[in-house]
């Protein structure tokens, strides 16, 4: 059956309509642009010429017995839904092989219904039905994993630079992630973005390789810092815990996520942490002209 992008959209808005219904409540469906909603309305109604961007959301989860909080992005092609979504499910209550076990099994129970079905709905009552068990298991692998021996390590550290970090969702991906890897660090918010994590080599990595996915498409590490054969980790960070930044801002702070932060207050940070090095490295800017440069242009 051949579709239209209109009707596509049509179908792909009323499918957030029984969504929103289904989750009223503050934060359980969290967009990744607040607009796009409106911006799809608009392209129907004829009001917009160009195609909206694709829908991107989040829907949050709390599963019972073991309790944990489960997270499906989801990001919808304008084909949809006679082109599968993109979906993913995350949740710290998951080891690797049970994460990636039910994403297995999620995108084959979606990709076993008709072609044109609208899945989301689907997706999301499988997901609270079928959740539990990879908990368990999960719950039962850490638990019985043999403790390591200790070993000299490789410690690291890994300078991530975005085009921007707004989403209440993502900030609290980032700080969740790191506090789960002992990686200590920090994440400036704005436009752009930035994200320092420090510890052990194979806690870098998993953060970088967990963090960009499935969708962050602009972001990029910029450079890292890596010593070999540790003792002791703590005497080499550069910075104590992970903490989010909120430096003073320019611009807008509304719905369009339109605001630089402030170069000077940045730059003062990473002189105090003995790192302004890495400024240059970031920006491709001089640490010293901070101060009379708009950030908006480095991004």
């Amino acid at each position: 059956m051949a579709s239209s992008i209109t009707e596509n959209l049509e179908l792909q808005l009323s499918e957030m309509e029984l969504l929103f219904s289904m989750f009223p409540n503050k934060g359980e469906i969290d967009l990744e642009d607040a607009s796009a909603l409106l911006y799809v309305q608009r392209y129907l109604e004829g009001v917009r010429e160009a195609l909206p961007p694709q829908v991107s959301f989040s829907v949050n989860l709390t599963a019972e017995e073991p309790k944990a909080d489960v997270c499906l992005h989801v990001s919808l092609p304008h084909e949809y839904p006679f082109a599968k979504p993109e979906i993913f499910v995350w949740s710290q209550a998951l080891d690797r092989q049970q994460q990636k076990q039910l994403n297995d099994d999620l995108v084959s129970h979606i990709s076993s219904l008709y072609n044109g079905e609208l899945c989301i709905s689907i997706a999301v009552q499988w997901l609270q039905d079928s959740i539990v068990p990879y908990i368990e298991k999960s719950k039962v692998t850490s638990e019985n994993a043999p403790k390591p021996k200790e070993t000299k390590i490789t410690f690291h550290r890994m300078w991530i630079y975005s085009h921007h970090i707004y989403r209440q969702e993502l900030r609290k991906k980032i700080l969740d992630y790191a506090k789960r890897l002992h990686l200590t660090g920090f994440s400036l918010t704005g436009k752009p973005g930035v994200i320092c994590v420090e510890g052990k080599k194979e806690n870098c990595e998993e953060f970088w390789r967990d963090i960009r996915y499935p969708n962050w498409k602009h972001i990029s590490c910029k450079h890292t810092e890596t010593i070999e054969a540790v003792e002791n980790v703590v005497e080499h960070r550069l910075f104590e815990a992970f903490e989010e930044l909120t430096f003073e801002a320019h611009g807008d702070y509304g719905l369009r996520n339109d605001y630089h932060m402030d170069l000077g207050q940045f730059v003062e940070f990473l002189k105090e942490h003995n790192c302004e090095h890495v400024f240059q490295i970031l920006f491709g800017l001089d640490a010293k002209s901070a101060k009379n440069v708009d950030l908006s242009l480095t991004s």
